[in-house]
């Protein structure tokens, strides 16, 4: 689907729930709709959907250039940073556009409000959920941006693991996987790394810091990376040296839910339906209490965009999607383990986007 035909769509949209005009603030909704990718900072970037009419994007002025060589949308405006950039988006809606679509989850209440102060419309309807939806869905192109993003953290975490030896910090880890990514290509890490060590391993959003690496330990690593745009999200565990049966059949428990999830993924199905199959199988295990967060998330052009695997979203899986499969078991002062994977949703399947080995490995 190119920009333009995303842009039909949100029309046919319009026209279907008695919409005016639609005012994209994302950044990221602005590049996935005119191809032109940028961060304005503070300043406004807006693309204007005006119903049956063509579409214009307002850019700062220092990124005119670089959007007229990037932008689908030609008709292209531009503000100052002495210009009052909402009189100047006012100017390019209709004075008829009464009922206009906006991203409500994305727009602070100070910008709402100055955004309403610029158009005479009586109501305002949250477009969110639209563009989330379309953007679920990827073209072939996006899959395989999704791959290289892939195939780059994956060599990245390679790099890493060959660096784990006892007495080494996590946070000389975390430099090493950083440095590596923007070596080997990536835009950059598409969140904060993490690297986690010993009983911090329990805490799912723990904070790499100057812990050392120890024998009979369990080593986390949380990592992803951005590639042309859209991102990666792996997660591994591994042990250092010979670790203690209860962690091993933890391992072995947030494996087999891994599998579980996996092994159910196909188009129809409900989301939550692939979070009970693991839910369920590490509680067989005795560890339902331990696995306290859902099962993923959308990846693509976010590290997190919808869906939301839960137990409780009864959206149907579709064709198309990508997100991640990443049960975890996490018992307090002992350790926890996650193993993390990115799919991609096939007419009649699931393809597993990461390769890296899911067994047990002893590193260090």
């Amino acid at each position: 689907m190119t920009t333009i035909s995303r842009i039909d769509k949100l029309q046919s949209y319009m026209e279907n729930h008695q919409l005016d005009a639609m005012l994209i603030t994302s950044p990221k909704h602005v590049y996935y709709l005119t191809g032109f990718a940028s961060d304005p900072h503070e300043r406004l970037l807006a693309l204007v959907l005006p119903r049956g009419e063509e579409a214009q994007l307002l850019v700062p002025a220092l990124d005119y250039e670089a959007a007229k060589a990037a932008s689908s949308v030609t008709g292209i405006q531009t503000h100052g940073d002495t210009d009052n950039a909402y009189e100047i988006l006012g100017r390019l809606l209709p004075t008829s556009a009464n009922r206009i679509g906006v991203e409500k989850d994305d727009l602070s209440v100070s910008r709402f409000e100055a955004i309403a102060a610029a158009f005479n419309a009586e109501n305002f309807a949250d477009i969110g959920r639209p563009l989330r939806e379309m953007r679920a869905i990827k073209t072939p192109e996006e899959a395989e941006r999704m791959r290289q993003a892939v195939r780059i953290v994956e060599d990245v975490l390679r790099a890493g693991v060959a660096q784990v030896k006892p007495g080494v910090t996590e946070i000389e880890l975390v430099a090493e996987l950083e440095y590596r990514m923007k070596k080997l290509g990536a835009q950059g890490p598409s969140f904060d790394t993490l690297v986690l060590t010993g009983p911090k391993t329990a805490m799912p959003h723990g904070h790499p810091d100057h812990r050392k690496v120890a024998e009979g330990e369990l080593i986390l690593f949380d990592l992803g990376v951005f590639a042309d745009g859209y991102a990666s999200d792996i997660t591994r565990t591994f042990a250092v040296g010979d670790i203690s049966e209860d962690l091993k059949r933890i391992y072995q428990s947030v494996l087999d839910g891994n599998l579980k999830a996996i092994e159910a993924i196909r188009p129809g199905i409900a989301f939550g339906s692939l979070d009970r199959a693991a839910r369920d199988t590490i509680a067989a295990a005795g560890y339902g209490p331990y696995f306290n967060h859902r099962l993923g998330h959308g990846l693509g052009m976010d590290i997190h965009e919808y869906p939301s695997i839960h137990g409780n979203n009864e959206d149907i899986v579709l064709a198309g999607m990508t997100f991640t499969v990443e049960p975890g078991i996490y018992v307090p002062g002992i350790g926890g383990v996650r193993i993390e994977d990115d799919v991609l949703v096939t007419a009649d399947g699931v393809e597993v986007l990461t390769t890296y080995p899911k067994e047990l490995t002893i590193i260090g």
